[in-house]
């Protein structure tokens, strides 16, 4: 985009255009027109047009995730009809004015962008082009072919890709070759030119530095999401040689790997073919070959222990730094407080207590209106009442318990039937008639 030898971008997908872009010719016309020399002369048509543009503009950018544009591409992806918008050069003069857009030379001298010189060449910077800008300011419509930045869209991707190498295996180590996050990355950024305006974002907001080391570059992030990045030190690039001497040895263990069992094939082949001199020099080179490859494995061990030493180093040094991050804040917390301190305001809370408990008690003990009696009288009273209710109470006979009996038997029944019997036949009862009843009642209970 916006470069030698690259294809501009096509015109915008209807969906993405306004309503009145294919059905309102008159308003389309007065928008495809050129702004005024000065909004004083009808700022309301002004400022109307400028929304239009300025919201069709950023838009675009957001939707394309391209963090470049320039005033030709915007022209070709805003074409209607033969015609392109004859305004954009002022729309994109506002939007510079307003900090959504910067110039990418303006954006790459507020960098230390010195490293990108060191790579393919991606950038061609001009200090007159710096030294004119600085001078002119944004007050000049940009070029057709100057290279603009969407300032908020280069901000949104550079987090993007700060979390995604967070999260990602290279994040264990303090250090990663550019090479190395270039193809990490390869799905976030869709060119090289993009990659390095991320890192240069990530740089400026000094999340991110860059160092070169043996003609490579290396790339050093800062450890947390909201942590500024340290310096470049002799213990991040002995980290990355030694990273780069595991990583070689490993690569070397693999390749003798694969001679040593190719020497074996050849060996069982010489010895079917009944070349037994040729077979046993085979085995002899695939022992030698095998022998270095342990010589290889113990080296690349001591190599993987160094850095797991160095890995738990860094975070005993974190793990203190956070200790003596604690003990500061408990001493600045407790720094007023004191034994002593502490004792004597528990006796003042003490104190207070007691003298509400005193209020209370005094103010319990007033009389209100004239209500206060003596306490003798009252008792004297109480006596007399109580012996008033003593001469009333009637002598009434103790309430007899009753004691569960067991169960009658049929016997028993009998007998007291036969009983009552003899009873009712005695002279001294009453009349036969009323002598009769309880036999009928006793008759009918049975």
């Amino acid at each position: 985009m916006c470069s030698p030898g690259e294809a501009p971008p096509g015109p915008a997908p209807a969906g993405d255009l306004p309503p009145e872009w294919e059905t309102d010719d008159e308003r389309m016309a007065f928008l495809f027109s050129a702004f005024k020399q000065s909004r004083e002369v009808n700022s309301t048509e002004w400022d109307s047009k400028m929304a239009f543009w300025v919201g069709l503009v950023l838009a675009r950018g957001r939707r394309r995730g391209a963090v470049r544009t320039c005033l030709r591409e915007l022209q070709n992806g805003f074409e209607r009809r033969g015609s392109v918008p004859l305004g954009l050069g002022t729309v994109l003069r506002e939007l510079l004015r307003r900090g959504k857009l910067q110039r990418e030379s303006d954006f790459m001298a507020s960098v230390d962008s010195s490293w990108i010189s060191w790579g393919v060449g991606v950038f061609i910077l001009k200090p007159l082009k710096w030294t004119l800008s600085s001078v002119l300011g944004d007050s000049k419509i940009p070029e057709e072919e100057e290279v603009l930045i969407y300032v908020e869209l280069l901000q949104e991707k550079a987090e993007e890709v700060y979390r995604f190498y967070q999260n990602s295996a290279l994040s264990s180590h303090p250090v990663v070759a550019l090479s190395e996050l270039r193809s990490l990355c390869a799905g976030l950024c869709p060119d090289e030119r993009t990659f390095y305006l991320l890192l240069l974002q990530l740089q400026k907001e000094k999340r991110v530095t860059i160092l070169e080391q043996n003609g490579e570059k290396i790339v050093k992030f800062a450890r947390g999401l909201h942590a500024k990045v340290s310096p470049m030190n002799d213990v991040d690039i002995g980290v990355y040689q030694l990273m780069q001497s595991e990583q070689l040895l490993s690569q070397k263990v693999e390749s003798l790997s694969q001679e040593a069992e190719k020497c074996k094939e050849d060996a069982r082949s010489a010895c079917r073919a009944g070349k037994k001199q040729l077979a046993l020099r085979c085995l002899k080179s695939k022992r030698r070959t095998e022998r270095r490859i342990e010589e290889l494995h113990s080296k690349l061990d001591a190599v993987q222990g160094i850095l797991d030493r160095i890995y738990a180093s860094q975070t005993d040094q974190m793990v203190f730094n956070a200790y003596q991050a604690g003990v500061g804040a408990l001493k600045l917390s407790m720094k007023d407080v004191t034994v002593e301190r502490a004792e004597n305001l528990v006796d003042q809370i003490q104190e207070l207590c007691d003298t509400q408990d005193e209020v209370a008690q005094t103010l319990a003990g007033v009389g209100i209106n004239g209500l206060e009696m003596d306490s003798e009288e009252l008792e004297q009273e109480l006596d007399s009442l109580l012996q008033d209710s003593s001469k009333d109470s009637l002598d009434l006979p103790a309430v007899p318990h009753r004691v569960p009996s067991a169960p009658i038997s049929d016997a028993e029944l009998e007998a007291e039937l036969e009983q009552l019997s003899v009873s009712a036949g005695d002279p001294a009862q009453t009349t036969p008639s009323a002598s009769s009843e309880p036999k009928t009642a006793l008759g009918l209970n049975l």
